[in-house]
């Protein structure tokens, strides 16, 4: 006989919504962003904050990694428009809480070059990704995609970010580098 005090507490654990500091046993993955602007040479701000790993971010991640599933290496960074908000549902084809900033002269999003990995990290302090800026305009955040089509809605996000000081104004010429630390953690 099913006891059904336990098949309900079963039931409220299994719905239950993480909440911040409320972490899974398992794995934990997150990136972190350090952004810099530098304009006539001098470094005129930085920003860092953390990536929301959306969830088909966390399903390709499983399905290369676990399933074994045909994979490719080819990340990219993109810059994020005015107040970005990631939401977990978000996808490349639908992000109704960000825009992509796309005013820079490289005509490609900016490849993701990772060095070794090591402690369950990896960055890409050694080749970070780097935007002209071409138009004055306003930067909220960065994420990472497999595609790297300037403003394209195709490719899986991984994740993306808004800044933790808000959105920052950008002027043409300015340069921006985006450092991003990958990190696997026991939960």
């Amino acid at each position: 006989m099913v006891d059904q005090k336990i098949v309900s507490e079963i039931s409220a654990a299994a719905s239950l919504k993480m909440s911040p500091g409320l972490e899974r046993m398992g794995m934990r993955l997150a990136n972190h962003y350090r952004i810099e602007c530098v304009r006539d040479g001098q470094v005129v701000w930085v920003d860092e904050f953390e990536n929301l790993v959306v969830n088909v971010g966390l399903n390709d991640s499983l399905d290369k990694h676990l399933k074994g599933s045909g994979y490719t290496a080819a990340w990219y960074v993109g810059l994020m428009g005015t107040a970005p908000t990631v939401d977990a549902g978000d996808t490349m084809a639908s992000h109704v809480g960000w825009t992509e900033f796309t005013d820079y002269s490289e005509l490609v999003r900016q490849t993701l070059t990772l060095g070794a990995v090591a402690a369950g990290s990896v960055d890409n302090s050694a080749s970070k990704a780097v935007f002209t800026i071409s138009g004055n305009g306003t930067v909220g955040g960065a994420f990472l995609v497999t595609n790297s089509t300037k403003g394209g809605g195709t490719g899986t996000l991984y994740g993306g970010g808004a800044f933790t000081l808000g959105d920052r104004a950008v002027l043409i010429g300015d340069t921006i580098s985006v450092t991003v630390t990958c990190t696997a953690a026991a939960a």
